[in-house]
């Protein structure tokens, strides 16, 4: 298990010592544009609790993880993609494509996604 206290580039982004477009922050999560975008609309939804990895999710945790999937849904209708349809993922750990500790979920619509995996 990875230290919960670790700092992350995304803790400071909380913090707003790095400046980015912050779209919505409230006590629970905060929610910005993606620096390297991969679709048209592309969000980062963090947990301001430092949750490493989903696998680091307790029964403490319910309410911030409810919360990251109320604001995606508005954030989403706030964009003009609720209804075409839009995609949220979570990578978990290496093999799940995780490069950064803290836990969070990626928005991403605005165009056809295609299929889920490609191989």
């Amino acid at each position: 298990m990875i230290n919960q206290t670790e700092e992350t580039l995304f803790s400071k982004i909380i913090r707003k010592e790095i400046p980015v477009n912050i779209i919505y922050q409230d006590k629970l999560v905060t929610a910005f544009y993606d620096k390297y975008p991969k679709t048209p609309v592309h969000v980062l939804i963090v947990t301001n609790k430092i949750i490493p990895t989903i696998n680091d999710i307790t029964t403490d945790d319910e309410i911030i993880i409810g919360r990251l999937f109320t604001v995606a849904k508005n954030i989403a209708q706030s964009h003009g993609i609720s209804e075409s349809g839009y995609r949220l993922i979570i990578n978990c750990n290496s093999h799940g494509g995780q490069e950064i500790f803290h836990l969070h979920v990626h928005l991403l619509g605005g165009r056809s996604l295609g299929p889920l995996v490609v191989s």
